[in-house]
């Protein structure tokens, strides 16, 4: 399945697969995203595969922000395919976000 970015009301939400093949650009998007907001709340609640390459870019893009002082929130710890994936780096992910 390929991956599809939305910004539903504020939140960005994946769905897809978070492999290898197309973590370069998922990358250089939230970047963007980051040099231009001081927040960002990503959904990974439809994302049905993601692999070591998916986990190390959004933990490094989740690093990245606090760094920089900004909110990086990333949605979808129910999600299993996520949580297992994330092993022991899970604390970045929450359940929800008010």
């Amino acid at each position: 399945m390929a991956l599809q970015i939305t910004n539903n009301y504020g939140i960005i939400e994946i769905s897809g697969n978070i492999v290898g093949e197309n973590t370069r650009s998922l990358k250089q998007h939230f970047e963007q995203l980051l040099s231009k907001s001081d927040q960002i709340i990503l959904s990974v609640d439809h994302v049905n595969k993601i692999d070591a390459s998916g986990v190390q870019v959004l933990t490094t893009l989740y690093r990245n922000a606090m760094k920089l002082n900004k909110i990086f929130c990333i949605i979808g710890k129910e999600n299993k395919n996520i949580q297992n994936a994330f092993g022991k780096v899970n604390y970045i992910l929450r359940s929800d976000f008010v």
